[in-house]
């Protein structure tokens, strides 16, 4: 794809970019939905059934457009970038299936989630199943780089869902671990997906660094604003019952905010409802309103935006056309967005 120079400003209002990426990518994005259902299927027919249940659910392909944004932003014509994007989707969804069991979610992308469906042992099995195709996917490329990077990324993931367990319903979480679990939980594999693709398209070490530095941090503000939401949105708007991660004890930036702030009485509202998850009708408001009192949500969302502004600075190290002014205006959407 030969994509030509640009040197429009930043625009005041940002709308959703990865309308505008899908279509540039249209052609790349469709051979790797057809990689993702050719690969997920097996004899064993609860694997694709349980499998296509939640890739049908239709997400957003965030990663895997990350990844082929990247190799098509140094003008790479090739095609390893389809089986490494479709990598990328099986580790995401993988992660997915195991974090619904973890947490006991009914809900995922607004319709019932697979564990509720199938069953917990099920979901976790297809789950290692995914990650297997993965492997397979990455060794089929050929490049030890691909594989040291996707490898990493996936022991950096599982470590990050261990550490939010350790972390979950200890109202003494600090800021320091909350970054060090959506680091490795989430960043990670936005940093992989979009180093890959400069990887493959022949970028230089500084420019592969770029890449990854600008996906960590969009993966840090995706995922705090992330948080944010379940605090401010609606169920509709984003797919899974709003205040579940009050509901399970998650410590997320809000929550962290307001207990820093939290006077003896608040603590031990914070106490109750987080660590012993003795919850009551009114609790969730009541925590709306503490962190309303704090202004924690805005103080998230300024996090976030800190982030987004040193993915924005990466940025400025790789090739300057439509998608990186496309990869721009999406980490400032990951902020502003309400879904």
């Amino acid at each position: 794809m030969k994509l030509q120079t640009s040197n429009k400003a930043q625009p005041d209002v940002i709308e959703n970019p990865l309308g505008k990426m899908t279509a540039l990518l249209k052609d790349d994005l469709s051979a790797v939905n057809d990689l993702i259902l050719e690969r997920m299927q097996s004899d064993v027919t609860i694997i694709p059934q349980l499998a296509g249940h939640l890739i049908a659910a239709g997400g957003k392909r965030i990663r895997p457009i990350l990844t082929l944004a990247s190799t098509a932003l140094f003008g790479y014509r090739g095609t390893r970038q389809h089986k490494l994007s479709a990598c990328v989707e099986f580790i995401h969804t993988a992660t997915l299936l195991h974090d619904d069991v973890v947490d006991d979610s009914t809900r995922r992308r607004g319709r019932a989630s697979a564990n509720a469906l199938f069953g917990n042992e099920a979901a976790v099995l297809v789950g290692d199943f995914l990650f297997s195709r993965s492997f397979q996917l990455m060794v089929e490329d050929g490049s030890l780089d691909i594989l040291r990077i996707l490898s990493t990324a996936s022991a950096v993931i599982a470590e990050g869902e261990v550490l939010q367990l350790s972390t979950a319903n200890d109202i003494e979480t600090t800021w320091e671990q909350y970054l060090r679990v959506i680091r490795s939980k989430t960043a990670e594999l936005f940093a992989s997906a979009c180093e890959v693709g400069a990887v493959v398209a022949g970028g230089s070490p500084s420019e592969c660094q770029a890449m990854r530095d600008y996906g960590m941090n969009l993966g840090i503000a995706f995922q705090i604003s992330d948080d944010v939401l379940d605090y401010s949105s609606s169920e509709k708007s984003i797919g899974k019952s709003v205040g579940d991660d009050f509901k399970e004890g998650k410590m997320t930036l809000p929550v962290i905010r307001a207990v820093a702030e939290a006077d003896a009485d608040e603590r031990r509202f914070w106490n109750r409802c987080m660590t012993d998850l003795q919850q009551k009708d009114g609790d969730f408001q009541e925590a709306l309103a503490l962190i309303g009192k704090y202004d924690a949500l805005k103080s998230s969302l300024v996090e976030a935006g800190r982030y987004a502004e040193l993915g924005k600075k990466a940025l400025k190290g790789v090739p300057d056309n439509p998608l990186r002014q496309h990869l721009s205006d999406l980490i400032v959407f990951a902020v502003k967005r309400e879904y």
